[in-house]
Parts: C-alpha cells; structure tokens; sequence
C-alpha cells in the first residue's frame, strides 16, 4: 500500500514539512506496513522555499538585503543545481516581516527581491524560478527593475525613489544599465492569484488593503501602476498588464513578463513539477493533502485542489486535512477530494490549536486512515 503526504503549510502553525512529518507519523500508527511519500508542497506563495528545498535536496543560501521598508534583513534563497535557483519573494518583501502598524503601503518596495535575483545571477543561475505571494508590496515591480539596473526617472532625470505611489511621477524610463545577464536568463513565475495589474480586480483594489492601504491609497497605487504600464507599453511595444497573474505580488509579476523571459505557470504546478509529486503518485492508493484553512478560495489555485487534481489523474483517493473549514470546502470533492475533516478535535482558542497543531495533525491523519483501511476491508 502506498500513502503520499503532500500537504501546505499551516501558517503561523507548522511548515509544510512538519505537517507532512505530522500526517507520516499519523498514518504510520493506524498502518505500520504502508509504504509512505512525504511529498511537501506549496503553491508558490510563503513557504515555498521550504517545500521546494526539502523536495529537492536543494541548497538554503542567505544574502543581506533590504525588507519592504527598506530596512536590512536577511533572506534565505534556494539552490538547485543545474544552474536553476528558486527565489520566495516574500523571503525579502514579505507581509509576515512587517508588523501591521509599521505596514507603508505607499512606499513598500521589491527592491530586495531584486537583490536576491542578483545573487542568484552572481551564483550563476540561469533559470530563476520566483514564487509570487505573501507580498507587502504594491509597487508594480519597480525595485526589483531597479535593483537589477533599471532606472526609472521623473520628468527632471531623477531617479525615482521607492515604491508604487512614485510612479505616478514616472516620464521615462532606462534600460541601459540593466544586468546584461538578465538577457540570458529564463525566469519561471509561480503564481496563485489571475488577477491583472489594474482596475477593480487589480493588485491594488484586491490585495492593496491588507497591505495597510486606504481606500484613497487604493485609488493612488491604482493610478500609478497603470501610469507605470503605459510608460512600459510606450517603451516595450507590448502591453501586458491585462494578463492573469500581472496584478500578483502587488504587480511584482508585471515588470517581469514586460522586461525579462518570463512564463506564468500556477504555482501548485510547478512547485509539484520541482517535487516530483507526479512521480510519487504512481501506483498510489490514498494521497493526504491539507492546508491551514479550507475553503471555496481553495479552488483558486490552493495546494489542496491542484494535489487532488494530479491526484485523481492517478486514481488514488484523496483525504484533506485543515486547521478550520469554512463556507464552500465542499467544493474541493468536484476536484478529487474524497473526504475533508478539520484537525480540531473539540472547542478550543486558536492558540491552543496551534500549539498543538503537530499533535493534532497526526491524530486526524490516524483516525482518518483507520477509517479508510476499515471501509477498503468491508467493500
């Protein structure tokens, strides 16, 4: 018998591969014989260094750069041999490294994802595999362009300073100084979010608030990247701010698809292709999934419904387990759930519940496979 653990992360809780740990031992009690993959994931969103790396035998490597405040900050960055690198944006621009009152949603900048591509090049990386998501950012990408050269200069030829709200001063912009290596390099963008650049489902409207935006932040941050756009659109020939997954990372994937070789791919796909999840699913019976918290968002690209996918392909049943369930989780049995529970065994705060997590994790994922061993016996 065959068992795959191909879980996300629990945020705030366990990282993907603790609940993958979790769930191995769980089903290890209720079955000591079954043969069992512990596959980590992620879909391209915080915690996908870590899934990636423990996958992978990947390389962790640390570089010195600035956070979405400008602030130093150390940040984690993964090789993976064959000149390939995988970069987490949310290592440098993440929201979790911002405290909420210290929040700038105006000034927020990718500048220091921007250094982590120049490590990335330094180590001699060609293919940049950058996973959008958990971003404090709003900024179109713009410190990232100039971090690796790019300038962005004002009516004056003044550089602009940092982040989105300046880009409502944008006039011209120069790519004369970007890294000459950037032409040679293939960057892979996991994403989990279709959202545009602009408008009422763009970077700023959808995301800008629980980056600390106010609704006249909104409209400003709006203004501004669609003014970015149009400058780039000038320079480029090209406009691609209307594509899914240009608004993701707070336009982060924009600058990107406008100035470099760039391919979207949904992150849970690629994240599974770097896994070898496919690979591990020959020849299973059951696959044990889960995330913090499952619900209708959980189609939309979520770990949980892109494992069920490959999942059902192979035929293999698929048990889920979250930290809560909420309105619409339902709808992940269309995908190739076959059951969902919560971890939650009875009434308790959410502190408890994630003090607890890696304990509960297990007891769910035994019960859940003694369950499934006794309705296998009697069918």
């Amino acid at each position: 018998m065959r068992v795959v653990v191909a879980p996300d992360s629990y945020k705030e809780s366990l990282s993907a591969v603790e609940v993958a740990e979790a769930m191995a031992q769980g089903v290890r009690m209720a079955a000591p014989q079954a043969e069992v993959l512990c596959v980590p994931m992620a879909d391209g969103g915080e915690g996908s260094l870590d899934a990636v790396l423990a996958a992978t035998g990947g390389q962790r490597r640390h570089a010195l750069v600035q956070d979405a405040n400008g602030s130093p900050c150390e940040a984690a960055w993964g090789w993976l041999g064959g000149a390939t690198a995988f970069i987490e944006m949310a290592e440098a621009a993440g929201l979790e490294r911002i405290p909420l009152a210290q929040r700038q949603p105006l000034s927020a900048t990718t500048y220091g994802v921007g250094q982590l591509v120049r490590e990335a090049l330094d180590a001699g990386a060609r293919r940049i595999v950058l996973g959008l998501g958990g971003s404090a950012t709003t900024d179109g990408g713009a410190g990232l362009f100039q971090a690796l050269g790019g300038q962005l200069q004002d009516s004056q030829g003044t550089e602009l300073g940092r982040g989105g709200a300046a880009l409502q001063h944008l006039a011209r912009i120069d790519v004369s100084q970007l890294d000459p290596r950037l032409a040679d390099t293939q960057f892979e963008i996991a994403v989990d979010v279709d959202n545009p650049l602009c408008g009422e489902r763009g970077a700023a409207a959808i995301f800008g608030p629980q980056k600390g935006a106010s609704a006249a932040d909104v409209v400003l941050l709006d203004t501004a990247l669609a003014h970015f756009a149009s400058v780039c659109h000038a320079l480029t020939g090209h406009d691609v701010s209307h594509l899914p997954g240009t608004g993701s990372a707070g336009g982060l994937g924009f600058v990107i698809k406008s100035f470099f070789q760039a391919e979207f791919r949904p992150g849970v796909e690629l994240i599974a292709g770097l896994a070898g999840l496919d690979q591990a699913l020959q020849g299973a019976d059951l696959v044990f999934t889960g995330e913090g918290r499952m619900d209708r968002q959980t189609l939309l690209g979520k770990t949980p419904a892109g494992v069920a996918r490959y999942a059902k392909r192979h035929g293999a049943a698929v048990i889920a387990l979250a930290g809560s369930l909420g309105a619409g989780y339902e709808a992940l049995y269309e995908v190739g759930v076959t059951a969902a529970f919560s971890v939650v065994s009875g009434p308790m705060t959410l502190e408890q519940a994630c003090g607890n997590a890696a304990e509960l994790v297990c007891e769910r994922a035994r019960d859940s496979m003694l369950l499934w061993l006794s309705g296998r016996a009697h069918a």
